[in-house]
Order: C-alpha cells, then structure tokens, then sequence
C-alpha cells in the first residue's frame, strides 16, 4: 500500500508540474509577439504609367518592394515606384521612390522601404507621372 501512494503522490506532481509547463508556455506565447511576415512575388510585362499591383493586407509595419532586372521602353535608367492604401475614398499615398539600380542588368536588384504606414490593404503604382514609358521587371518581391 505504501507503494501505490507513493505512485499517486508522484502521479499528482507530475500533473502539478504539466500545469505549470503549460502555464509558462502559455504566458511566453501572449508576450511574445506573432511572426507575421508574409510576402508575394511576380513580374511586369509591358506596365504602363499608373499601373496598380496586387493587393495585400498589411498590419502597418514594413513593407519593402523589391525589383530584380528592369526594362523600360523610353530611358532604360529609373522607375517610380509608390506605395498607396486601398480605401473607399481617394487612396492615400506614401513616398514615391526611384529604382535605377535594377536596370543595370538581369540580376541587378532595387529596392525601396516604406514604414510605419498603419494596417490596411496595400498597393503600389509604376511611373504614376511619367506618361507613356512602360515597365518590363523580371521579378517583384513585396515583403511586409
């Protein structure tokens, strides 16, 4: 007899111990923050001024594009790339940047960060005043 309740006095600690683990884990999970980074890649063939992106739903931390071997059929040395939040009324948008450096070659990547712009559906335009140049980029990656 002695024996079984030294097995159930073990027994109890063990699930004393489970729930103290648990508890922890649980805690630590609450404090530490979500890793909510997603991203999207493609391609621009032929994107005329004002051309829209997909869009995505953003939490409002960074959002970085990236653009990998560009083309375009009027200067071959920059694009405009700028970042708007899709809403009912006008879109705001956030600071247009100039890409030169992927229009140094098939590799050759530019790359433009917008930060602190609030949670929300996102998008970006190429050449939004440049009227007439069409954009050719072989690969768009969004991180955000």
């Amino acid at each position: 007899m002695a024996g079984s309740k030294h097995l159930l006095d073990l027994k109890h600690a063990g699930r004393r111990g489970g729930v103290v683990v648990l508890a922890a884990a649980s805690l630590l999970g609450i404090m530490t923050a979500p890793a909510s980074a997603s991203s999207w890649s493609s391609y621009l063939s032929n994107a005329a001024p004002g051309y829209e992106s997909r869009r995505w739903a953003d939490n409002g931390g960074r959002t970085n594009i990236k653009f990998t071997g560009c083309a375009d059929d009027w200067t071959n040395s920059h694009v405009a790339v700028q970042l708007f939040k899709d809403t009912f009324g006008p879109d705001p948008y956030y600071s247009s940047q100039r890409y030169s450096e992927c229009f140094k070659g098939s590799s050759s990547t530019s790359s433009g960060w917008w930060e602190d712009h609030g949670s929300g559906d996102y998008y970006f335009d190429v050449n939004g005043a440049l009227f007439g140049v069409h954009v050719w980029v072989d690969d768009v990656t969004v991180n955000y």
